[in-house]
């Protein structure tokens, strides 16, 4: 199925503050992320799909599988699931997806020069994609993706507001950055989330849905840098209805202008914070 280059295979705002500084004090709860015994940090693994695409339901019980360790690899994993809004027209509107989502799929397709857009469509590390429901595919691509340094990031969560949550991070990329520059992303996310759908191409189905970006942001952007000199800085983030930090945690990863992954971490956030 396909209209305007799309097709769902298988079958054929939040506001921010940025900002870097040096050392500061925050109150708020401090969370280091679990120490990796390895000079090598996970693999990013990014899944495009949609509620509204029927073939997308395997690609994310496979996800699922994968944050479970359902699977032997030979890397640790961070797993980010972005719902696309393309397909809201097929009679189902997915509820958390997003046009922002869009946009950044299409900057994959465009720097892995594809033809098309497609869900379920897996992103590892920003340089190679798949189909997200072969499983072989899949679990594949992952194992031959290039390995980076996590970061060092301590983070500090605090709630200015109910409607707020503000997350500081402090620590070195462990990845020298030269004159072209990286982004550092912060995403929001979430798992655990359960919707009966009553219409479109799932009618009559429970999705269950884990890893679901609910909000992404820079942190800062970084030039020229050693991998061992400390970045700092802030991002603030405007929370949905019915926010849990429970089912929440972050991913920080390191970006470059091509769309590359040079390392990720994530947090788990603090109970009920």
């Amino acid at each position: 199925m396909a209209r305007r280059l799309f097709s769902c295979f298988g079958r054929g705002s939040s506001s921010t503050r940025n900002e870097v500084h040096a050392h500061g004090k925050n109150n708020g709860t401090m969370v280091e992320a679990p120490a990796s015994s390895s000079a090598e940090g996970p693999i990013l693994v990014e899944l495009f799909s949609s509620q509204g695409c029927a073939t997308s339901l395997a690609a994310e019980l496979l996800l699922s599988r994968l944050g479970r360790g359902d699977f032997q690899l030979d890397a640790p994993v961070i797993l980010l699931a972005y719902h696309v809004d393309y397909w809201d027209y097929m009679g189902w509107k997915d509820p958390y997806g997003s046009s922002q989502w869009t946009v950044r799929q299409k900057a994959y397709v465009e720097a892995l020069r594809l033809d098309t857009m497609f869900t379920p469509q897996v992103v590892v590390q920003g340089r190679a994609q798949c189909v997200a429901n072969e499983e072989d595919a899949l679990l594949s691509t992952i194992a031959s993706a290039p390995r980076f340094p996590a970061p060092t990031f301590q983070a500090n969560f605090q709630r200015p507001t109910s409607e707020s949550l503000q997350v500081t991070l402090t620590g070195a990329l462990r990845s020298k950055v030269d004159n072209n520059g990286v982004n550092v992303m912060v995403a929001l996310y979430e798992s655990g989330l359960v919707n009966d759908c009553p219409t479109g191409e799932n009618k009559g189905k429970v999705l269950s849905n884990d890893f679901v970006v609910r909000k992404l942001e820079k942190l800062c952007t970084v030039k020229d840098f050693s991998a061992k000199k400390i970045v700092s800085g802030t991002v603030t983030f405007i929370l949905w209805d019915g926010f849990n930090s429970n089912k929440c945690s972050i991913a920080v990863f390191v970006q470059n202008s091509s769309h590359q992954i040079f390392g990720s971490q994530n947090f788990q956030l603090p109970n009920d914070m």
